[in-house]
């Protein structure tokens, strides 16, 4: 089996190197091609306004001066002598979770190995859920992806997804002694808005501005990914490109129907 590792964390992120351990634990065929900095939030965005870099630190080894789609692609089309069996993205330092998904590089990239027809999965190792005194820094619980991933990523090679579909995969914020299984789960929804902006002064007194996410608590419904996560289960939910809202469809096409 060959496999395809990328992220959206850079080349450099603590995440991709238990990526590679997981890919490793499966396949002798494995090749990286990660952005060259950190691309968090950049969702499914090409690069076409500027050159793609590229370098190659070893063999099968390389980064994308661009974004993980961009990774994906040059992968694809450019790097690897023959097309993977399967593409695994992450792990991502932090949970992609409820709408999380619609600005995820990590999940990007599984969308685009999926869009040219390569089984693919992203991977996210949660943290931020355990209680901590103020301004002590989360611990993130690496080992849980590293041990659980080989197992569940095996698990689900062989389903049949059908065409369109990727995994969105979240390890939860505990040890990996207790984790307490692996669900199959629904995007969920948050019950609040955690996206903030913080405004703040330069040394030239001029304002700039942070955008960041408040780390809260919520009551998800249950059988959504921000509940299992939160339950410590692995969460596995299918995600499909197609964004149709079917149950609007026909109250669209009666409306269009209408005379003006």
């Amino acid at each position: 089996m060959r496999i395809l590792v990328t992220n959206d964390d850079g080349i450099y992120g603590p995440g991709l190197a238990v990526l590679e351990d997981i890919a490793r634990a499966l396949s002798d065929d494995v090749w990286v091609v990660a952005p060259q900095g950190e691309e968090s939030g950049a969702s499914h965005s090409l690069t076409l306004a500027d050159p793609l870099r590229l370098r190659e630190y070893n063999e099968r080894r390389f980064a994308v001066k661009g974004t993980p789609t961009d990774c994906v692609v040059m992968a694809l089309k450019k790097v690897m002598p023959e097309p993977p069996d399967l593409v695994l993205s992450g792990v991502n330092r932090g949970q992609n979770l409820a709408d999380d998904v619609t600005y995820s590089g990590t999940i990007a990239a599984a969308m685009e190995g999926t869009a040219l027809g390569i089984r693919s999965f992203a991977l996210s190792q949660a943290f931020g859920f355990q209680k901590r005194e103020k301004g002590e820094q989360p611990v993130i619980q690496w080992e849980t992806a590293r041990k659980h991933g080989p197992k569940v990523v095996a698990r689900l090679f062989d389903l049949e997804l059908g065409p369109g579909t990727l995994l969105n995969i979240n390890f939860p914020d505990c040890p990996p002694d207790k984790v307490t299984g692996i669900e199959a789960t629904s995007q969920g929804k948050r019950d609040q808005n955690l996206l903030v902006v913080d405004e703040r002064i330069d040394a030239r007194g001029n304002p700039y501005f942070w955008l960041g996410f408040r780390r809260e608590m919520s009551n998800p419904g249950e059988g959504t990914d921000l509940r299992a996560v939160m339950d410590h289960a692995i969460s596995v939910t299918p995600l499909h490109l197609n964004l149709t809202q079917l149950d609007a469809l026909e109250a669209l096409r009666q409306a269009l129907r209408e005379k003006v």
